[in-house]
């Protein structure tokens, strides 16, 4: 009973709070906002769908609804889509389908078979398998793709550039990898790519450097947005773990002597 009423607590603010944005953007009358606040939960039903929603919007949101709560009914219908009309457009759109969603041998399958004709370096296509490449440990067919769009200016900002100086790493690269992630290096920012770079300073018998690297990205969490921090809180975390297993591996060595 207690946790369901908890739920349906946070789900009425968070209706209120979406009603009430859109009402102010809009610019409709204050009378909005009293009956939204008042009477919640009948105030934004009323709300969304007198001022929100027209027939294209509802259809709109249960489709999002759907794809959230059922994504292989999404995957489905563009499966379908595919085989109504092979274009290169419903070709990538059903691969990203595929990435999103695990299935990623098959989603390498069409992005291989997507470059071809006028679409043979499409920097999209090719900067989607180099995620997917890794997510299979394929990392030396990432290291020609990667230097192959190395001069494109997006790609320096890209989560792919990060993966390719792993790559990098993971096939001997060392220091072609770690002049890749020096260039990535910040305070304040890039930690997927400094999570990487510790992983590779570890790597190489550089441990300390990897144990401060980690130190810094903890060290600058507290300083951060309580957005940023959510936004990053997954390498926070891993970064975490990785300290302690060096810290553990440091012990363990001094026990040993």
């Amino acid at each position: 009973m207690f946790p369901f009423s908890a739920n349906y607590y946070y789900i009425i603010l968070a209706l209120q709070a979406i009603c009430v944005f859109h009402c102010v953007r809009k610019g409709r009358t204050n009378n909005w906002i009293w009956l939204i606040v008042f009477l919640p939960l009948i105030g934004c039903l009323v709300y969304i769908f007198t001022e929100m929603f027209n027939r294209r919007d509802i259809q709109n949101v249960q489709s999002g609804v759907t794809t959230v709560f059922n994504p292989g009914g999404s995957v489905r219908k563009l499966e379908n889509n595919l085989r109504f009309s092979d274009t290169f457009a419903n070709r990538i759109a059903l691969a990203d389908a595929y990435l999103s969603t695990g299935e990623t041998d098959r989603a390498i399958q069409l992005y291989e078979s997507s470059l071809t004709g006028n679409f043979t370096e499409n920097e999209y296509v090719l900067s989607q398998l180099i995620i997917a490449y890794y997510q299979k440990k394929r990392y030396d067919d990432i290291i020609p793709i990667g230097r192959k769009i190395y001069g494109l200016p997006q790609f320096a900002r890209s989560r792919s550039h990060i993966l390719y100086a792993a790559a990098l790493g993971y096939t001997g690269h060392y220091s072609e990898a770690e002049k890749e992630f020096k260039t990535m290096k910040g305070r304040f920012a890039n930690y997927e790519a400094r999570y990487y770079y510790a992983l590779l300073l570890a790597g190489t018998d550089r441990v300390n450097d990897a144990r401060t690297l980690f130190a810094e990205m903890l060290s600058e969490a507290s300083h951060l947005s309580s957005r940023e921090r959510r936004y990053n809180r997954n390498w926070f975390r891993l970064a975490k773990d990785e300290l302690n297993k060096l810290n553990d591996h440091t012990v363990a060595a001094v026990n040993r002597n």
